[in-house]
C-alpha cells in the first residue's frame, strides 16, 4: 500500500492533470491512495469568496464565477465530450457552494472558512478522478470528511485518531486505486473542518499511518527538499537524505516543502517519506527515514516573513518568572498564535510570533494591562540549521537585526522587513 499526494501546483491546469497519468504510468498505481489538493491558487481565491461574503461585498458573485470559470477551462481542455458527467458534477458543486452561503447563519470567520474553502479539494478530486477513469485508471472517489474525524476547532482541527483509524480501515479498499482530498475532515456533527493551511501533507501522513502504508510520496514542482527556498536564496542544493528528526526541525522552523504535522504519524510506524518532482518521477528526490544522516551535510536556510516580534517586560521591574510565562503562553494558545522563537532575561521576555489567524490585536488587549508591551510587525525570521561562520556572515550582511539567537545546531535572527 502506498500513498501519493499531489499539491496544487501539480494539478494547476489541464497539462498538469495530464501529467498525473504520466507519474502513475512511471511509478505504478496498484494498491494506491492518491491525495489531491485544490488546483493552483484556488484556496486563495476561495478565501476571497469568504471575505466578500462576510463583508456582504457586491464582488462576491464575481469571485465565485471566476473560480468556476478557472475550473471550467480546465474541464474543457481535459474532456472533449462536453456531455461528460463531470461537467454536471462540477456545476452542481458550485451550486452547492452558493446554497451553503445562502443557508449559513454564522458570522464566525473560521467556521465559514472551512465550509467554503474545502470546496477547492472536493472540486479538484472530482476532476482528477473522472479524468483518470476516462483514461482507464479505474478508481474509487472518496470524501475525506467521511473518515478524517476531528474536533470543532475550525481552520486548525485536531484529529480524533481512534475514530479516524476505524473509519479508514472500514472505508478504504486497499486493493483499489482511490482518490481523495487533503486538508479537510469533519467534526462529530459532520460540519467540515480543515487541518491547517497546506494540511494535505498531513492527510497523507494520517492515511499512511492508519493503513500501515509502505511509503508516502509527495509530488512537488521542485526536485525534492532543498537546503533553501530557491525563490529567496541562490545556489540551492538538493538534500538526498534526511532523518525524521531533521524533517520535523525544518518543518517547525518554516520549511515549506513538508507540513509540520506530517512527520509524526509516519515516524511512529517508520514509514518512509519521499519528496519528488512530478516533472521527473523517476528521479530520486529526497528520502526521509529513521536515523539517516543529513546528506549532503550543508547549512539549511529557512525564512518566515510577516512575523511579529513581541517584547514584554514587567511594569514594576519585577522578574519575569514561571507564573508570568505560563500565563503568556496560555494566551498564545487561546488566540491560536504560534511561537517561533523565545528569548528572555530577568525582566523581559521576547518572542517571534506567527499570527496566522489575525488575532494579535485581541492578544494585545489582554497583555497591556499587565506588561509593558513593545512590538514590531512585518518582520522576517531567518533560521539557519547546521550553520557555519561563513553562512552567518553572509546572512547578516546589510540586515537590520532586531534579535538573534544561537544554539548548538541552529542560528536565528529577526530582521525588519
Amino acid at each position: 500500500m502506498k500513498v501519493f499526494k499531489f499539491g496544487g501546483a501539480s494539478v494547476k491546469d489541464a497539462k498538469a492533470v495530464q501529467n498525473v497519468i504520466n507519474v502513475l504510468q512511471e511509478t505504478g498505481f496498484s494498491n494506491l491512495v492518491i491525495i489531491v489538493s485544490a488546483m493552483g491558487k484556488t484556496t486563495n481565491a476561495l478565501e476571497k469568496v469568504v471575505e466578500f461574503y462576510l463583508k456582504n461585498d457586491p464582488e462576491l458573485q464575481k469571485s465565485i464565477q471566476d473560480v468556476y470559470e478557472y475550473h471550467k477551462n480546465i474541464l474543457n481542455d481535459l474532456f472533449q465530450n462536453r456531455e461528460h458527467m463531470v461537467f454536471k458534477k462540477i456545476k452542481g458543486l458550485f451550486s452547492d457552494l452558493e446554497t451553503t452561503l445562502k443557508r449559513n447563519k454564522s458570522k464566525q470567520y473560521d467556521y465559514v472558512y472551512d465550509q467554503i474553502v474545502s470546496y477547492g479539494e472536493i472540486i479538484s478530486t472530482t476532476i482528477v478522478s473522472e479524468y483518470l477513469n476516462q483514461h482507464g485508471f479505474d478508481n474509487q472517489w472518496l470524501d475525506a470528511r467521511d473518515f478524517i474525524k476531528t474536533d470543532t476547532v475550525y481552520r486548525d482541527a485536531e484529529v480524533n485518531w481512534k475514530v479516524t483509524q476505524k473509519l479508514i480501515t472500514d472505508k478504504i479498499n486497499r486493493k483499489k486505486l482511490s482518490v481523495t482530498q487533503g486538508f479537510i475532515g469533519s467534526d462529530k456533527n459532520n460540519f467540515t473542518t480543515t487541518l491547517g493551511r497546506e494540511g494535505s501533507d498531513y492527510t497523507a501522513g494520517i492515511l499512511a499511518y492508519c493503513l500501515g502504508a509502505d511509503s508516502v510520496s509527495i509530488w512537488k514542482d521542485v526536485p525534492g527538499v532543498l537546503n533553501a527556498d530557491p525563490r529567496v536564496f541562490e545556489n540551492t542544493e538538493l538534500l538526498s537524505h534526511i532523518s525524521y528528526e531533521e524533517a520535523i526541525e525544518l518543518a517547525f522552523y518554516g520549511a515549506s516543502v513538508i507540513h509540520p504535522k506530517t512527520i509524526q504519524p509516519l515516524q511512529r510506524k517508520e514509514i518512509p517519506l519521499y519528496v519528488k518532482s512530478f516533472l521527473n518521477p523517476l528521479s530520486e528526490g529526497t528520502s526521509v527515514k529513521k536515523g539517516q544522516p543529513l546528506d549532503p551535510y550543508v547549512p539549511c536556510y529557512i525564512v518566515k516573513k510577516n512575523q511579529i516580534l513581541l517584547s514584554l517586560s514587567s511594569l514594576d521591574f519585577s522578574f519575569i518568572v514561571e507564573d508570568n510565562i505560563s500565563e503568556i503562553f496560555n494566551l498564545f494558545h487561546q488566540y491560536h498564535i504560534k511561537v517561533d522563537l523565545i528569548q528572555n532575561s530577568a525582566i523581559s521576555f521576547s518572542v517571534c510570533l506567527d499570527d496566522k489567524f489575525n488575532r494579535f490585536d485581541e492578544l494585545l488587549n489582554k497583555l497591556k494591562p499587565k506588561f509593558k508591551v513593545v512590538y514590531n510587525k512585518d518582520v522576517s525570521l531567518y533560521t539557519l540549521r547546521h550553520f557555519t561562520n561563513k553562512a552567518i556572515e553572509s546572512l547578516e550582511k546589510n540586515r537590520d537585526i532586531l534579535l538573534k539567537q544561537i544554539t548548538r545546531e541552529t542560528y536565528q535572527m529577526v530582521i525588519r522587513g
